[in-house]
């Protein structure tokens, strides 16, 4: 078990090389296969960096609570329009359990956890912030799910327009034929899930496998400045392209801020 934990940043590292390099791919042609391999590669990145900033245990929580609530609201939103509106996947993302893709539920896991690094960041200045009160974790919960939904806001028309991956049934939404409901849902379910990850850190705060390397702390900023000049470079509609770069571009600054001064004081 030890030795498998002295790997975790290098396999994290690894990932991060994979998934970056999938979405560099993916300006040049979308696929079925690709997306999946993609959404499997973030979400093992992920994993993997959560091990080392958290510990394992703490992260396969993270994860099994990321996977269970993100497919719950999935299911009940494609089946019975709730969250996020009425929509329906199309065959574009692959293999479903129920009626939602199986990479949905692993992305929700990938984005959460990238959004918990990023706020203690801003915040706190360091990737972690222990074991959180009750009021810290409901601000910081807010805060995580406003940056998991500024991912949104370019991704999801770009998932309809260009990839088709799911079919909205009302088309005249506020956003780019997109509902404005749908970011209430996101909102909503990335807050509850990281909500729920923090508060088990009450009775058992997180233990880093090894200590924390900066390197390997910079892998979700990593993750999200990629996801963002994706978007700014491959956006549609196009005007979705600088709304990226500012919604997502002006955290991520404030997050690498914190890195740069946690950097300088580890």
């Amino acid at each position: 078990m030890k030795s498998l934990q002295n790997h975790v940043p290098r396999l994290s590292l690894i990932l991060l090389a994979a998934f970056l390099a999938l979405l560099a791919w993916r300006s040049y042609g979308e696929t079925t296969a690709l997306l999946m391999v993609s959404s499997v590669l973030m979400f093992g990145c992920c994993l993997a960096s959560a091990s080392h900033l958290l510990g394992p245990r703490a992260a396969l929580r993270f994860a099994a609570i990321g996977v269970v609530l993100g497919w719950i609201a999935e299911q009940l939103g494609a089946t019975q329009g709730w969250f996020f509106g009425s929509y329906t996947y199309t065959e574009v993302l692959g293999p479903r359990v129920g009626a939602v893709p199986f990479i949905i539920p692993l992305m929700w896991f990938a984005l959460c956890y990238v959004a918990y690094v990023i706020s203690n960041l801003i915040v706190w200045q360091a990737p972690t912030d222990g074991a959180p009160g009750l009021r810290q974790t409901l601000v910081m919960s807010f805060l995580g799910a406003m940056l998991v939904t500024a991912y949104d806001l370019g991704a999801d028309p770009y998932m309809v327009f260009t990839l088709k991956a799911w079919i909205m049934t009302k088309t005249d939404g506020g956003w780019f034929g997109e509902t404005l409901q749908g970011f209430v849902g996101w909102m909503a379910v990335s807050f509850a899930i990281i909500a729920a990850f923090r508060a088990t850190l009450r009775r058992q705060p997180p233990a880093a496998s090894a200590p924390v390397s900066p390197l390997y702390a910079a892998v979700p900023l990593l993750i999200y400045g990629g996801s963002m000049a994706f978007q700014a470079l491959q956006g549609s509609p196009i005007e979705t392209r600088t709304i990226a770069l500012f919604a997502m571009g002006i955290p991520l600054l404030a997050a690498l801020c914190g890195w740069s001064r946690w950097k300088a004081a580890a």
